[in-house]
């Protein structure tokens, strides 16, 4: 009888510890090291079944007595171990230590081991969006006589402007992103520079003269370009653009950036940053890279990229081709920059206060380096759960929750071979982005068609992944 009512209570203890387990389970499912040790520990009290099961059997009443003792022992160190959720979803508040220790020990060692400290970027992004108004203000005053493109106001794009850059802090690149406009008496036209490719994601800006004789308001210091003799230009007024910095009819992108980094030499000392700084020009065929240095030995790189509006849409055409993609001066890229700039900028406005979003990239993006895995695949299945998971579910506590749904949607995306492009055919797009007409219509973009175009390729970007998985979760 002793036996039978002592194997009943294991059985119930058994029962009772399942149903906690699977209720902390729900609760926490992306508690990557807490579901770690469940599983483990589920593993256990199973064979501790198996084990009681033969003990009963063969009669052993103390192997039982010290079962039960080790079961009692693990449900009360389970208890113990895994924390209740708080349940208050609408609370914007970080989680303490004390309300959750486990948790938030287990951020405190991922954020140790893999350097997540988040470097001084705000600060730095103001000094380079500063420096920049101050050189496009000197641009301004140079060539407003000038037939040189119009540079409008700086827009910080890129990791380091949106917030979570995966680069050290001594390694951070600011990049401005400067809209071109077309001078007086000229046009911008764009064409596509391929064949049959759906979207046209590369093109070609075509410079027209425009008459300028009928303007409602004529500038009267102004020739046309079209009704004036080539001699009354060439004595009278500077050269059109088409003579300056294109290349046949094409607006050429290096040409740009060679007559920006030359201007930005001569102008260096008529900004307040110098007084600051020292600068140097850095090589770059497409852009224009400084390198500012303060007395201390301290650097800040600045990156400007040049860029044509689609309409009024939030997408432009770049000057700088992607390091996969070398294209002739004349073919500029769409990029898509900006828009994603101004996402984040929604989020930021949207989301509650110690939101986890920009921490959970920067750490993904470093395990991601040196991978086959693109940071851009990241950044757009990040952009994807933004969308998709409620912005109050982005509080700082639930860090290791929304890591795990990062993790998991990539690893289903690499499974699957696709990753749908964040801008288009995308029904949960916020309104304040700005897109183009056909990027409502058009079929998205697949971020991993090489993958489904070579199974080697997603072989090995699923090994990887694995290797990525077990140095994040089991390397702590």
């Amino acid at each position: 009888m002793v036996i039978l009512f002592l194997f009943w209570l294991v059985q119930c203890i058994h029962f009772y510890i399942n149903v906690y387990l699977a209720e902390g389970l729900n609760q926490q499912r992306t508690h990557v090291l807490q579901e770690l040790a469940h599983r483990t520990l589920e593993q256990s009290v199973g064979s501790w079944g198996v084990m009681l099961s033969t003990s009963v059997q063969q009669g052993l009443f103390w192997a039982l007595a010290g079962a039960l003792v080790v079961l009692l022992a693990l449900y009360w160190w389970l208890k113990k171990g895994i924390p209740e959720r708080d349940n208050r979803r609408d609370s914007h508040s970080e989680e303490s230590e004390e309300e959750n220790p486990a948790r938030m020990n287990t951020t405190w060692i991922i954020s140790k081991r893999f350097q997540l400290s988040v470097p001084k970027l705000a600060s730095k992004r103001q000094v380079a969006q500063e420096l920049m108004s101050d050189l496009l203000q000197v641009a301004h005053n140079l060539f407003s006589d000038s037939f040189f493109p119009v540079l409008e106001p700086a827009i910080g794009v890129g990791s380091a402007c949106e917030g979570w850059s995966p680069h050290k802090e001594e390694d951070v690149v600011y990049r401005m992103f400067v809209p071109l406009k077309p001078p007086r008496g000229h046009a911008f036209h764009l064409e596509p520079d391929s064949m049959g490719e759906v979207p046209q994601t590369r093109m070609r800006i075509r410079v027209e003269l425009v008459c300028t004789c009928t303007w409602k308001q004529p500038d009267r210091n102004m020739l046309c370009f079209l009704h004036h003799s080539e001699e009354e230009l060439k004595r009278n007024q500077a050269a059109s653009l088409l003579h300056t910095l294109c290349t046949g009819p094409y607006l050429d992108g290096e040409k740009i950036a060679l007559w920006f980094q030359t201007f930005v030499i001569s102008a260096w000392s008529m900004v307040p940053q110098s007084h600051h700084y020292s600068m140097k020009v850095l090589p770059s065929c497409r852009s224009c890279k400084m390198k500012l240095m303060k007395a201390s030995g301290r650097s800040l790189f600045v990156e400007t990229v040049f860029g044509v509006q689609q309409g009024d849409s939030d997408i432009f055409l770049s000057s700088q081709p992607t390091e996969a993609q070398m294209t002739p001066s004349t073919t500029w890229l769409e990029s898509y920059a900006v828009a994603e700039a101004k996402f984040f900028r929604h989020v930021d406005m949207q989301a509650p206060p110690f939101s986890c979003h920009l921490k959970c990239l920067r750490l993904c993006a470093r395990l991601l380096k040196g991978s086959s895995i693109s940071i851009y695949a990241l950044k757009t299945t990040v952009m994807h759960l933004l969308t998709l998971i409620p912005l109050s579910e982005w509080q700082h506590k639930y860090f290791l929750m929304r890591l795990d749904d990062i993790m998991c949607y990539l690893q289903c995306c690499l499974e699957e071979k696709r990753l749908k492009h964040f801008f288009f055919n995308n029904e949960d797009m916020p309104k304040e982005i700005s897109l183009p007409p056909a990027f409502h219509e058009a079929q998205p973009l697949n971020l991993f068609q090489h993958l489904a175009q070579d199974p080697v390729a997603q072989t090995e970007a699923l090994r990887e992944f694995d290797d990525l998985q077990s140095h994040l979760y089991f390397g702590l």
